[in-house]
């Protein structure tokens, strides 16, 4: 056993409800604390002296100076396995070019698609452990990594293998999503309809043969897949035995119903969502994910997350890190100004960015500084930690545990 502390204080997140809004008077903040660990658990939060004193002769990790500590943070969308770089598109965008503009002139999804399939496995490991390392650095140490970017079986399947291979590489919790309904490509000589089937038949029974992926998604909007075939994708898909998350109401209302209707883990993005789907949202176990960082890169309106949480759903906040709309990657940053816009409470944002992200993974091990819970946890060197988003992502993490250990 190790006891590690003493901490300023220690904000839990303990007996938080999974849905809906959150006071900041409902955070349990534990002054002067240690966080006791055994076997990688949190075994007890409490008063570092106490906790001293009642467990003699145990390891003793000392933090230095005023410090709080937090769960670490889960970021439960991202695209950070890709090649290439589309910093073209975001000044073209800025200067007034319209998305089929851009994806004519070389740009868009497809600009990435081609420079991840030409991109060595080598070069696309390298690069994502680079970006796993970064999110670390946030304190983020559970990260959804999407395929999306190969759109074929042998490049959809080089993707997902080198997010498994990642793994075996870095100490943070991969958890791979098959993307492969992202578009149809362009070099796909077929339907929508007969793109999504070749997923069905050749790409997904391999993902699954390979255990590369228990998860997948798909994009519905007027410029990917519409609505009714991408319904009957997903019930096909949960046949197989996949969970699902959708790409839903970024541009355009509607999608997030379906994904109700189909019992996905989570609808993602949201910035479109109509009022009736709120509602139809909150009534449901689907997390409604925020991702600010799209809103940022693309110049849209955020996530109705206000209304979301004030209906009583529950919301989870990632960082869509990807390289055409969300190519910040910086969630803390991202989560700070959606609570400006959207008037967030603290306890909100937080919850947000730990354990309901974490369910919307099917992931309830994490997230909570509590008994028998993973022992994930981030450190900051204040004596409030109110501090980490007021500074909006520019107070840095001192300390990110990993299991008990500091990574």
């Amino acid at each position: 056993m190790k006891l590690i502390g003493p901490f300023k204080q220690v904000v839990t997140l303990a007996n938080l409800p999974l849905r809906g809004k959150l006071s900041d008077e409902q955070l349990e903040i534990i002054v002067d604390g240690g966080i006791l660990i055994n076997n990688n658990k949190i075994q007890q939060v409490g008063n570092f002296e106490t906790l001293k004193s009642e467990n003699q002769n145990i390891e003793i990790e000392t933090i230095e100076g005023e410090q709080i500590v937090l769960p670490a943070f889960v970021d439960s969308h991202t695209h950070i396995c890709f090649g290439g770089n589309r910093a073209n598109d975001f000044a073209m965008r800025n200067a007034g070019k319209t998305y089929l503009e851009i994806a004519e002139s070389g740009g868009g999804i497809w600009s990435s698609v081609q420079h991840t399939r030409s991109a060595s496995e080598e070069e696309l490991l390298r690069t994502l452990l680079e970006r796993i390392d970064f999110l670390l650095s946030l304190g983020i140490t559970t990260i959804e990594v999407k395929s999306g970017y190969g759109l074929d079986v042998e490049n959809e399947l080089k993707m997902l293998r080198i997010i498994k291979k990642a793994q075996e590489q870095t100490k943070a919790t991969l958890v791979p999503t098959c993307l492969s309904a992202h578009l149809k490509p362009r070099d796909f000589e077929g339907s929508n309809e007969e793109y999504l089937q070749y997923i069905l038949t050749e790409i997904l029974p391999k993902v699954k043969e390979e255990n590369l992926a228990k998860r997948v998604d798909i994009f519905i909007e007027k410029s990917a897949f519409q609505p009714e075939e991408s319904k009957d994708f997903l019930l096909k898909t949960k046949d197989l035995g996949f969970d699902i998350t959708v790409h839903a109401d970024q541009f355009t209302p509607g999608s997030s119903r379906i994904a109700v209707e189909v019992g996905a883990k989570s609808a993602d993005h949201l910035e479109a969502t109509i009022d009736e789907d709120i509602e139809f949202l909150a009534q449901s176990n689907t997390v409604a994910t925020a991702l600010p960082g799209a809103s940022l890169g693309l110049g849209e309106k955020f996530t109705p997350a206000r209304k979301l949480l004030n209906a009583g759903a529950i919301v989870a906040i990632a960082s869509d890190w990807n390289p055409g709309s969300a190519p910040m990657g910086n969630l803390i940053t991202q989560a700070s100004i959606l609570a400006t816009f959207e008037k967030l409470t603290t306890a909100e944002v937080l919850a947000g960015m730990t354990f309901r992200s974490a369910f919307a993974l099917d992931l309830e091990d994490r997230g909570k500084l509590e008994e028998g819970l993973k022992a994930d946890f981030v450190t900051f060197k204040t004596n409030n930690f109110q501090n980490v988003l007021y500074n909006q992502g520019s107070l840095k993490a001192e300390g990110v545990y990993i299991d008990g250990e500091k990574y």
